[in-house]
Parts: structure tokens; sequence; C-alpha cells
């Protein structure tokens, strides 16, 4: 498809937005950064008549805290992340995943909100997101809905998001003493280089260094971003140790679902699951302690 055979609308407005994607659905995208959408249509791995952008509205941008949470507007993009005193107090293990996300021009480019909306399953924000127990908020004319990010995501660029809904924000809440999480994704290249495999974790511990909650989500080796409830069971109530991340790397191990493509074996992206996982896991101990990495 060329570009030039596709009608492009500039909405001022959240309504606009809704109305236009409402009007030409199912023959409508959202465009954010473009990032990743100007290259589907380039390549013709997606085809619309219509993209429907949304860099004209203000109120999608910045961060801002409210009621106890962290309120990240979906056209925030990742170099205000890492610019973000924030985000380097409260939430380091975002810089994880934004550290070596891509360019720096694409850095400046991208959205929070279209990295996410995109379900591309090697998208390096999905995981660690779920993992600090994420939510975004879908906009329409008939109202707002939140949505846990672990439910968020129906398949490979498949999202519960409605053709008239906008994705406005995310939601993160503060998290609570003695709490740390971390990010650890493999590359075949620096920069530029999809994740061949990547592993978020989070831990909570109490005084005595017991695991009070845990999470791992995996990214890049299945369908969508892979909420390990085993990795949980293995690690709650149980020491912060060697022998508890070894047990949760070996449920995470087991549950992925990799594929076997032209950047890695399947074969080889699960024993990466294994490895990232007591990575991850390590990490997150040392920032619960109170490490910053």
């Amino acid at each position: 498809m060329l570009l030039t055979d596709i009608e492009f609308h500039e909405a001022n407005t959240l309504k606009e937005a809704s109305e236009c994607m409402a009007r030409y659905a199912p023959n409508a995208r959202l465009m954010a950064g473009g990032t990743d959408l100007l290259v589907d249509l380039k390549t013709g791995r997606v085809g619309t008549n219509h993209v429907v952008s949304l860099n004209r509205i203000a109120a999608l941008r910045g961060l801002a805290t409210t009621n106890g949470s962290l309120r990240m507007g979906a056209l925030t993009t990742p170099h205000q992340l890492w610019a973000s005193t924030t985000i380097w107090e409260r939430f380091p293990a975002i810089l994880d995943a934004v550290r070596d996300m891509a360019v720096p021009q694409i850095r400046n480019m991208a959205t929070v909100g279209g990295n996410i909306a995109s379900a591309v399953p090697s998208g390096d924000l999905p995981p660690i997101l779920t993992v600090l127990k994420a939510s975004v908020i879908l906009w329409s004319l008939s109202g707002e809905r939140e949505v846990p990010l672990e439910d968020f995501f129906l398949g490979p660029r498949k999202t519960v998001r409605r053709d008239e809904e906008i994705l406005t924000e995310i939601r993160l809440p503060y998290p609570p003493p003695r709490f740390g999480a971390a990010y650890v994704p493999f590359a075949l290249r620096e920069a530029n280089g999809c994740s061949v495999a990547a592993v978020a974790a989070s831990l909570l511990l109490d005084q005595k260094g017991i695991i009070q909650d845990a999470r791992v989500c995996l990214g890049a080796v299945a369908p969508i971003p892979l909420l390990v409830k085993a990795a949980k069971a293995a690690l709650v109530g149980k020491a912060a140790d060697k022998a508890a991340f070894r047990r949760a790397a070996e449920e995470a191990a087991k549950i992925s679902k990799p594929i076997s493509d032209i950047r890695s074996s399947a074969v080889y992206r699960q024993e990466l699951v294994s490895v990232l996982t007591r990575r991850a896991l390590d990490s997150a101990r040392q920032r619960a302690l109170g490490g910053q990495q």
C-alpha cells in the first residue's frame, strides 16, 4: 500500500479522535509517534484507509502524581521517562527498559502508549509495567474504563481496546517499602535490536527477607507478555535466595512459548528465559534491599 492512498486525520481533542475512529472503523488506525505504524504500513504488514493522529492532544503528554499513583500520559516518550526524576527515584526498573530502547531519535518519537497498544510481543515496556501492576485507561464517548495491563493483550497486535477507544494513560501505583523490580532483556545487537527474550520481575520482602509478593513476566517468548503465576507460587513465603530464584526460573522456562526465527531458535530462547529470570529476580532483590542498580 502507498502512503498516498491513506487519508490522514489530525484530531485536536479526544472527542474528535474517538468520533473519527468510530466513523471509519474497522479501516482506521490510531497514530502516536508513528515509529511502529509507519513502518508497518510501508512494509505492508498492516493496511488501512485512514490514520488518526493523536499528536495535537496535549493532555496525553507528561507525567503526574494523582491519588498515590503515577499517571503516565500515552504520548510520553521513552526519552521523557529517562529524564524524569520521579522515574529515577521511584521506578528505576523502567529505566532498564528504556536505557537501550532503539536509538536516540526513536526514543524521542516513540510513545509509551504506542509501545503498549501496538501489542508487539517483543515490546520492552509491557513486561516491566506488568510486574509493576500498571493499568491502562481506555477513553471513548461512552466513558472510560481501567484495564489491568496483564488483561490488555489478546495476541500479537491484538488487544481489548475497541475501535472507538483511545488509550489515554498508564497508571502505576507507587511501590511500598522493601519492593524492588528489574527488567533484563537479551538482544543480538545493542540499541536497534529487538529482544530475543526478556524477563521482568518484582519482589516485595518482609523485614526478615521473606518474599511476600512476587511477579515474573516474560517478553518476546510468547504471543503476549506472559505473567508466570507458577513463578509467584514458587517464590512467595520463601527466602529471597538463589534456590528460590532457580525454582522460579524453571517454572518460567517451562511456561514460555518461544518460536524459532532468524534471531534465535526456540530452544535457545527457552534457555535464555531461565537465565534472565534468575538475573531479574536477583536485581529485584537488591533493589528491594535498598540497592539502586
